[in-house]
């Protein structure tokens, strides 16, 4: 028995795929177990499907959101996986540098050098830098 609606499985498996990179989204579910499995389906639906999949609301927008959430968190993996993903949403360094000056104003000068340090590693990686 499933545990998240099919159609919203596979809108947010191409959205997933679409901002994360389809290797990187399918080794995740490759690799996931009969422990994470579930999880890894739910959440593609719910996050994926449900929420990046509302139009209210574009890619890009939604990667810069997610910046400053996960900055604010403190989340630094799941911070420098959407950082890469925002790039591929069109989120320009200029714009990573203005969230992250917003994290800084918001959650403390330590979470921004924090994010300023993972971006330069992305964008370095990106050939952005």
């Amino acid at each position: 028995m499933s545990v998240f609606d099919e159609d919203l499985f596979r809108k947010g498996l191409e959205a997933r795929r679409s901002t994360l990179g389809r290797d990187y989204v399918d080794q995740n579910l490759a690799t996931a177990d009969d422990l994470s499995r579930p999880f890894q389906e739910a959440m593609t639906a719910w996050c994926w499907g449900f929420g990046w999949g509302d139009p209210a609301i574009d890619a890009k927008t939604r990667s810069m959101i997610n910046l400053a959430m996960l900055g604010a968190l403190g989340r630094l993996h799941e911070w420098e996986t959407h950082c890469r993903g925002a790039l591929k949403n069109g989120v320009s360094p200029e714009e990573i540098r203005a969230i992250i000056h917003v994290v800084g104003i918001y959650c403390g000068v330590p979470m921004a050098l924090e994010c300023f340090r993972v971006a330069k590693q992305v964008l370095d990686d990106s050939g952005r830098m």
